[in-house]
């Protein structure tokens, strides 16, 4: 059973540049659910990373709830990958790092991609094929 995932890539100043939704039963967000939970993500994120206790955390990579968890891979620029799955699903922190890498390939080195802009170029091909094969 392929497992439904919500995946999200917010910019630097907590803006949604790219949400998709992958598997048969994942809940469908509207624009406006998408850009909310995208905003709060981000805002936790740098809120756990000033009161960590060590100095140099970068912030939260993972959330568990009772029926979901949520990762999240920060790029060295600031981008934020994150995905929501069910609960226990395996896989999703190198899922995450094989996105970042179709991103870079695909996203930043298109010469008419501007970055911290929403994306709209092919890479979502390149990327339907690593989530749809039940890489997870």
């Amino acid at each position: 059973m392929a497992a439904s995932l919500s995946l999200f890539v917010v910019n630097k100043s907590g803006g949604l540049i790219f949400q998709r939704d992958f598997g048969p039963n994942c809940a469908k967000l509207d624009t406006n659910d998408a850009l909310r939970l995208a905003s709060i993500w981000h805002s936790l994120h740098a809120i756990s990373a000033q009161l960590a206790p060590r100095a140099g955390c970068g912030g939260m990579e993972h959330l568990e709830a009772d029926t979901f968890e949520l990762h999240c891979f920060q790029a060295p620029t600031g981008t934020k990958f994150f995905v929501v799955g069910p609960l226990r699903t395996p896989g999703l922190p190198p899922l995450l790092r094989a996105v970042y890498e179709l991103y870079t390939d695909y996203v930043l080195k298109n010469p008419f991609y501007e970055t911290e802009m929403p994306i709209r170029c092919v890479w979502c091909a390149g990327l339907c094929s690593p989530l749809s094969r039940s890489q997870v």
